[in-house]
């Protein structure tokens, strides 16, 4: 689980990469809302949950709570895709491998490639950007 301030934001994010919303619940005793994403079949096997509290307060140090990771298909699309729409390349994908980024509110997601690519430019010689 993981907590954050602007859910359609962080549901954009992890569009990008391949996931999206399988349910939503509304708890309005407790001011909040689970989101839960899911891969293509993945619902109810390996899932993320946002937890969205009504009442704002800020989240920090996304860093401390560690990182998820995902392993992907293609990392240079799956950057590429993740650049084209914004999001920092925290740490590139310099050896074909592994890469960070990091969500709207400041989670590290580290990206593994599915096997195994030759590194490739602009990547390869791509320094890192801010904390990872």
């Amino acid at each position: 689980m993981i907590r954050v301030t602007d859910p359609d934001a962080t549901i954009a994010f992890f569009g990008l990469l391949g996931l999206s919303e399988v349910r939503r619940m509304e708890n309005e005793k407790g001011r909040f809302t689970l989101i839960f994403l899911a891969a293509p079949g993945q619902e109810g096997v390996a899932e993320v949950e946002l937890t969205h509290n009504w009442d704002a307060e800020p989240y920090d140090g996304g860093r401390n709570f560690g990182h998820l990771a995902f392993r992907v298909d293609d990392i240079y699309a799956t950057c590429q895709r993740l650049a084209d729409a914004g999001v920092t390349i925290n740490r590139p994908p310099r050896d074909g491998h592994m890469a960070f980024v990091k969500t709207p509110d400041g989670i590290s997601i580290e990206l593994l490639q599915d096997g195994s690519l030759d590194p490739a430019e602009p990547w390869a010689s791509m320094p890192n950007t801010g904390s990872w």
